[in-house]
């Protein structure tokens, strides 16, 4: 029988502990598994807490001290998972760079965080971190790199260089002379202590470190975890978001050690469809845009079936629908008997098979966070019987800070604050947050930290309304309202949402702050819309090819125009312009969490925003 740990109890200790008494309660159990050439490698608990140990004290014979700062630029790996809680338990931090970011962003973060290490994920992320070494001032700050996968560099200079698995030889060579020394820095580790240090991502501007400690991060992951009910036996989960991102470190790192849950590794995010067929999860958080891509997967198969098949789906959906909605309004539970014995029959018929279909026939939660997202998203999973719930949080507020859950699903809205979190609205229609799992200020920047920081009350930038039930309705960013010179407020993101709703739309940026209409401008979904041109015999050859038919315009048109009939004439967009580019990252268009920085698009597509407007600017 395994032994009883109790969340709650457990969300007290530095995020280190918890995982040694996990490894303590049952370390035979399965703890991880990661796909490699094919096969599933399986990781106990017992191994787990045994190699962060001796990579803690790999890093503590190198130089690692409390206070010191450990950074990760890698794809999701046991490895990022590894280095993060081996530099908690010293008493450090960790920080992640996603691995997509170009070398001056990289550069930015280790100078910036004066990292004493860096682990790099293979060859790309070493040599990122080289070049960044030679620029300007280099980083004076840092030791050693240590690379997970050290193939293709036989040649390399090693004086600062190390692989991963040298440094765990080294904690075992270490272990005699160091282990009851790391362990002391366990034993004294503060709960309060910063645990990680997360860059955000924003719109704006250069990311800013924001300090987590072990409680900020164990309090909002203990919430989710006794109101959803989560355990070994109810939660396993797919890690495949960014580690950089808060909310992949708490679904796959905090949740996963209070609950005791297993952590299986996509071996890609863009294999993340087939992997989850494989490994049928019992819990799935995905971003906005992964929920809108399996929308899609679903809308695309259908189109190879047979007319038969269709009218079945569609019949079913058409059916299913006023159940969701019912269910919704009434907290997640089908409102009559009638209702569930129907829903029974459609799940038969048509329903198992899409759940199958995208590997959540077994889910017992999923999670929609990270950015706004469109309520006809939800209500399509919700239709299908996937218990699909909004989240809402910040990389301030240590991932989650409102939950949807049974008995609270309304529509459009973003669940209920999580126990133990204060929060009010400002009068201007900002919500305020304060609580155990808000965040300790800005890595040096006391005076952005003075500005989200009041008394303790995190200001979200958000504007919301609660309704009766508890629940939270966001309006938008505050920054991101739309005033026309009429003086009309407009909310962008829900015209927005609207128009990505549309299959063959990927992004749309709205326009018309200060001008006399609304605008936008409009990044087409390639794949779709390229399907539709070869259905049609329309050819093209590349993204802008396709872009610039006129046919594509007319295609988009209707798509806006479909939008219109929802919203007031004065919501209505009087003009767009279809990019004649993919937005990206790289470009600085796209954060690396996939948001849109509004701010960034204006000024690189000046020229589009003077067509539409008649200016240059």
């Amino acid at each position: 029988m395994m032994p009883a740990l109790d969340p709650k109890d457990l969300a007290a200790l530095p995020m280190p502990k918890v995982l040694q008494a996990r490894a303590a309660a049952h370390p035979a159990a399965l703890a991880m598994r990661e796909k490699v050439r094919g096969v599933w490698r399986r990781t106990s608990w017992g191994d787990y807490c045994a190699t962060v140990r001796c990579f803690a004290i790999g890093l503590y014979d190198l130089g690692f001290r409390p206070g010191d700062r450990l950074a990760v630029a890698g794809e999701n790996s046991p490895q990022w998972i590894f280095a993060d809680l081996a530099a908690q338990w010293l008493g450090g931090a960790c920080l992640g760079i996603y691995p997509t970011n170009p070398w001056p962003e990289l550069s930015y973060i280790l100078a910036h965080s004066r990292a004493k290490f860096v682990v790099a994920g293979d060859q790309e992320q070493t040599d990122k971190i080289i070049e960044a070494s030679r620029q300007g001032e280099g980083l004076p700050d840092l030791l050693k790199t240590i690379t997970v996968d050290m193939k293709g560099m036989r040649t390399y200079d090693r004086a600062d260089l190390l692989s991963f698995d040298e440094v765990l030889a080294r904690g075992r060579e270490a272990e005699v002379m160091l282990g009851a020394t790391v362990d002391a820095l366990l034993e004294a580790l503060d709960p309060d202590a910063v645990a990680l240090i997360v860059y955000t991502s924003g719109t704006t501007g250069m990311p800013k470190g924001a300090m987590l400690s072990h409680r900020n991060m164990l309090s909002s992951a203990a919430a989710v975890v006794g109101t959803m009910g989560l355990s070994a036996a109810t939660y396993s989960v797919v890690c495949y978001l960014p580690l950089c991102h808060v909310a992949e470190r708490s679904f796959s790192t905090c949740m996963q050690l209070l609950s005791g849950s297993v952590v299986n590794f996509a071996e890609s995010i863009d294999t993340i469809v087939v992997n989850l067929r494989e490994i049928a999860p019992k819990g799935f958080l995905g971003v906005p845009r992964i929920w809108e891509k399996m929308q899609q997967s679903i809308l695309f198969r259908l189109r190879d079936t047979t007319p038969l098949q269709r009218r079945v789906y569609e019949r079913a959906m058409a059916l299913g629908r006023p159940i969701a909605e019912r269910a919704m309004a009434a907290g997640g539970r089908r409102a009559t008997w009638r209702d569930r014995v129907l829903f029974r029959l459609l799940w038969l018929v048509c329903f198992r098979s899409l759940q199958r279909f995208l590997g959540l026939d077994r889910v017992r939660a999923c999670y929609c966070g990270g950015a706004s997202v469109s309520p006809e998203v939800l209500l399509f999973f919700r239709t299908l019987g996937i218990p699909l719930y909004q989240i809402y949080g910040m990389t301030e507020s240590a991932g989650v800070s409102h939950l949807q859950q049974p008995g609270f699903t309304r529509a459009a809205c973003a669940g209920r604050a999580i126990a133990g979190l204060e929060q009010r609205v400002a009068p201007d229609g900002e919500l305020l947050i304060r609580g155990p799992t808000i965040f300790k200020g800005y890595l040096f920047d006391a005076e952005a930290t003075a500005r989200a920081l009041d008394d303790g009350w995190l200001h979200t930038g958000d504007i919301v309304e609660i309704e009766p039930n508890g629940e939270i309705r966001i309006a938008d960013r505050k920054k991101d309202i739309i005033i026309t010179s009429g003086g009309k407020n407009i909310t962008p993101s829900l015209i927005e949402n609207a128009l990505k709703d549309s299959l063959y739309i990927r992004e749309a940026i709205l326009l018309g702050d200060g001008r006399h209409f609304l605008s936008a401008l409009i990044q087409i979904e390639y794949d779709t819309v390229g399907k539709w041109a070869q259905d049609r015999n329309l050819p093209y050859t590349t993204y802008k090819n396709l872009a610039e038919r006129p046919e594509v315009f007319a295609l988009i048109q209707a798509e806006v125009a479909a939008v219109n009939a929802r919203f007031a004439r004065v919501e209505n967009i009087r003009k767009f312009v279809i990019l004649e580019k993919q937005l990206d990252h790289d470009d600085g268009e796209l954060t690396a969490t996939m948001k849109v920085r509004r701010r960034a698009i204006e000024q690189r597509f000046q020229q589009e925003i003077g067509r539409i407007y008649g200016s240059a600017a």
